[in-house]
């Protein structure tokens, strides 16, 4: 299948801050990671040193034939304790963004990527309201600071996954496991994107502004549509919802999910192909979580993430390029695509599952952080420079 993209179309790639940075100490999944009995595999330690060795990968990136890196601010690093501000910190991104800019590169910033800072986490984290007031005053101090050279941003990364994991199935911080407390983060994180939405149109600079939702394909049986509907909408639809009208929906989809009759999850189906982290080669989800943003929303569409983790390298050529084309499907019939970010730009921190997966185009030395990009970049990288794919 030859696809031709429209004219303008952004190819980026994507990270997280704590996911490559290394040493983020003050925030709540470090502290995550060092506790006894969180299932975490192993700390995130130095992660990908890119704090300090973000030229590098981002001028990497921009020789690939990329033309976007897409971010994430770290709030601990920015506020390390209430109202307490970092200069410094905010002067760092600042470089990044500039970083970017002088090599050609759309500058995504992300304000908020799964982590908080330790003050907040002991006050509650996403189950107590007050972090509405104090993640739009976050947006709204970091974007005086850099809002004049942001190109794109997104306010909250996957709400859903951070009340999901975070609360209902205690594999991300703070571990719990309660459906009250899950119910009342989903609000907090909705009322949260749309004040941190207001204060970053507020501030300088003249750039689209959406969330990023966590999406993909879902199965049930059939007879069980009113159990899927529900489903759906707790995990996926009311973030989109709440984000309708906004400048873009971030769509990142890796799989489906399978349920039973009740809308409770299943395992991955008989002979079908299962990755490293357990769930199903699926890359046609991405097609369908695009349609079903478009509904949704009306909104312009980015695919903010889109990727699999694999040590198969002939294998996610051959995901990506079965996504691609699904987001050619979409663009035939009138689905107002705007971009396609890969995850991930390198090797990285995959939050519980530690270093295991490999979802980079480039691959990183554990030992001695040396970056080697593979196939897959380089074939991408050649889609990306001529806005087309086959």
């Amino acid at each position: 299948m030859t696809i031709s993209f429209p004219n303008g179309f952004t190819w980026g790639t994507a990270t997280a801050a704590h996911q490559v940075e290394g040493g983020n100490w003050n925030n709540d999944w470090w502290e995550f990671e060092h506790t006894a009995g969180t299932g975490t595999t192993e700390p995130s330690g130095d992660a990908c040193e890119s704090f300090t060795r973000y030229p590098e990968d981002i001028a990497m990136l921009a020789g690939l034939g990329f033309g976007a890196y897409r971010f994430s601010l770290e709030w601990s690093r920015i506020e390390p304790e209430e109202n307490e501000w970092s200069s410094a910190a905010l002067d760092h991104y600042r470089r990044m963004i500039t970083t970017c800019r002088d090599h050609g590169l759309l500058p995504v910033v992300t304000f908020h990527h799964f982590t908080n800072p330790r003050w907040v986490a002991a006050d509650g984290g996403w189950a107590n309201s007050a972090v509405v007031d104090r993640f739009a005053r976050f947006c709204e101090r970091a974007v005086v600071h850099l809002g004049d050279e942001i190109g794109m941003a997104c306010t909250i990364n996957e709400p859903n996954i951070v009340s999901l994991m975070g609360y209902l199935i205690g594999a991300f911080p703070p571990g719990q496991r309660d459906m009250a407390a899950y119910e009342q983060v989903n609000e907090n994180l909705k009322a949260a994107h749309r004040k941190g939405y207001d204060a970053i149109k507020a501030g300088p600079g003249n750039f689209p502004v959406g969330s990023c939702v966590a999406m993909g394909d879902w199965w049930i049986p059939a007879g069980a549509e009113d159990a899927l509907a529900r489903t759906q909408h707790m995990h996926e639809t009311q973030h989109l919802e709440v984000a309708a009208g906004d400048d873009f929906i971030g769509v990142q989809a890796y799989s489906r999910t399978r349920l039973d009759e009740r809308g409770m999850p299943l395992g991955p189906e008989e002979g079908v192909e299962t990755l490293d982290m357990g769930y199903e080669y699926w890359p046609q989800s991405l097609e369908v979580a695009l349609r079903h943003a478009a509904a949704v929303t009306g909104s312009p569409i980015y695919v903010t993430e889109n990727g699999i983790g694999t040590t198969d390298d002939a294998q996610r050529v051959r995901f990506v390029t079965d996504a691609l084309e699904g987001v050619g499907r979409c663009l035939d019939d009138g689905i107002d695509v705007r971009g396609y970010f890969y995850w991930s730009l390198m090797d990285n921190f995959e939050w519980a599952l530690g270093y295991m997966p490999r979802f980079g185009l480039i691959a990183v030395d554990r030992e001695t952080q040396a970056r080697s990009p593979k196939p897959s970049a380089h074939w991408l990288g050649e889609i990306a420079r001529n806005n087309k794919l086959g």
